[in-house]
């Protein structure tokens, strides 16, 4: 059987590398992995080759910058090729970035099967992009495979057909679980200088919050009230660090007192940098997952989440009010302890990618 996994922008790779490892220990199993080059930048993609143990890439399909339109048209020229030189039995698609789409598409339309990895997941706001390659992903896949209870709840709503669903935890956190030791080897705080505990970690690259000059004002006047309680480390999205600069309010920022602006940091580097945190403020779904994972106190700078069981369950909270005034509440809180512990969801247990690899072994 032939396995063509698809990575493209920096989430994908900590979930294809345990699914690579796993779809390897079943005789007869090839696995191929495509990069599309959605993240071409190094600090975004080659890195994570390195530090999560994967192979160079089989193939780097290379596509152009552009919109969402154009980079999905591009994404999938390029992947048809592949497809008709490979014949692969399964092509395997992550989360609900453009090149989840745009190859499950191609592969459907070839007839190849595909499965999902991370399907059901629905925020209920379809003007996040993410949330339509999700919809449509879904509605393509012929085995859907589901990291939590709602994921489940949400595709019986829509009338997926529930003997294509599997329920088999989290792939993500089996790349955390594999790497938390050597992350913490690192020390990559002390390196920073910084100590554990009384800094914030804070990532944003949403376009509600970074594509327009209103959001990327409100996201630097919360960094700086903030950064009035604490330090606040900032490994900045190259599209983020781009709109700053354009919008004039770079300079700001990192003249700022207690603020430090870093380059988008490696896997181990970033999750060294987390489990040591005080608290992480982030628009990003998976750092949702992983911070419920290591009992970090989230605040999620969006309405709603298509993660509901890091709210239901986890560490994370909602923040629809952007206002510097209702995040420093909320951050006072936090640091004076008034938190929850939270538990981790079921199956979250470093174990999802044999679960998958098993399922589509089943199905030659």
């Amino acid at each position: 059987m032939k396995i063509l996994s698809v990575v493209g922008a920096r989430p994908n790779f900590m979930k294809v590398a345990p699914l690579h490892r796993a779809f390897l220990t079943f005789a007869g199993v090839e696995s191929t992995i495509v990069h599309t080059g959605q993240h071409h930048d190094a600090r975004m993609s080659d890195v994570f080759f390195d530090q999560l143990e994967l192979p160079k890439p089989d193939y780097f399909l290379g596509v152009r910058s552009g919109t969402q339109t154009q980079q999905t048209a591009d994404i999938m020229l390029r992947f048809e090729q592949v497809v008709q030189a490979e014949s692969p039995d399964w092509v395997v698609v992550v989360g609900d970035v453009t090149s989840t789409l745009a190859c499950a598409l191609v592969a459907v339309r070839m007839g190849v099967r595909v499965a999902h990895v991370e399907a059901g997941l629905r925020s209920g706001d379809r003007r996040m992009p993410e949330e339509i390659n999700r919809i449509l992903t879904d509605a393509l896949a012929d085995r859907l495979f589901v990291t939590e209870q709602a994921g489940l709840d949400n595709l019986d709503h829509e009338g997926v057909d529930r003997d294509k669903v599997h329920w088999v935890g989290n792939v993500l956190i089996d790349s955390l679980i594999r790497y938390r030791q050597k992350a913490r080897t690192l020390n990559y705080p002390a390196r920073l200088q910084l100590s554990a505990g009384p800094y914030v970690v804070m990532t944003m690259h949403r376009p509600a919050n970074v594509d327009t000059e209103a959001g990327l004002k409100a996201i630097s006047q919360i960094v700086a009230s903030v950064a009035s309680l604490r330090t606040v480390v900032f490994p900045v999205h190259p599209r983020t660090r781009k709109n700053l600069k354009q919008f004039g309010l770079m300079d700001k920022l990192e003249n700022r007192t207690n603020v430090r602006l870093l380059d988008p940091q490696g896997y181990l580097e970033f999750l060294s940098l987390v489990e040591q945190a005080a608290l992480v403020i982030t628009d990003s779904g998976g750092l949702q997952e992983e911070t419920t994972f290591l009992r970090i106190p989230c605040l999620t700078l969006r309405p709603t989440t298509e993660r509901p069981v890091t709210v239901e369950l986890g560490t994370n909270q909602l923040i629809a009010d952007l206002t510097p005034e209702a995040v420093q509440a909320k951050v006072v809180e936090i640091l004076a302890g008034r938190i929850r512990p939270g538990s981790i969801p079921p199956l979250w247990d470093g174990k999802a990618a044999n679960r998958i690899a098993a399922i589509l072994a089943q199905h030659v």
